[in-house]
């Protein structure tokens, strides 16, 4: 189990980077941009953004994966993948909207649609490539 958990980790945080890069790329001119602009940096800080990644995946990694590979089930892993998603990204855009004076409410409800989304497909499609894989 630990080598097809690995080849699941990796793959979804592999996909995740992948559709999140493109994400943030086009969503940062139709949605971030124009209602939240003002609070964003010119560029991003990479060591945080690395330091989100490693974070999370290890969060998805024990939480949602493992269950999954275990139970060698793409779909535990998408259910509770897009669980993970709501809670995780569910928290940072409450957050952010109950303590920021300019906080967009449609960037919470697209951002946390997009976290619930991103998080159950990558850890569907990481459980199956392991098992295709391992």
């Amino acid at each position: 189990m630990t080598k097809t958990l690995l080849i699941a980790a990796v793959a979804m945080l592999v996909l995740m980077a992948i559709a999140d890069f493109f994400w943030l790329n086009t969503a940062t001119k139709w949605l971030y941009r124009p209602r939240i602009g003002h609070l964003l940096a010119d560029k991003p800080n990479m060591v945080a953004a690395v330091a989100f990644y490693l974070l999370y995946g290890a969060g998805v990694a024990a939480l949602v994966l493992r269950p999954a590979v275990a139970a060698g089930s793409p779909g535990s892993a998408l259910l509770w993948g897009a669980i993970f998603g709501l809670v995780a990204y569910g928290t940072y855009d409450l957050t952010n909207h109950a303590t920021m004076r300019d906080w967009s409410p449609t960037v919470t409800l697209v951002d946390m649609a997009w976290g619930t989304a991103l998080t159950g497909l990558t850890s569907a499609a990481g459980v199956w490539i392991a098992q295709k894989l391992a």
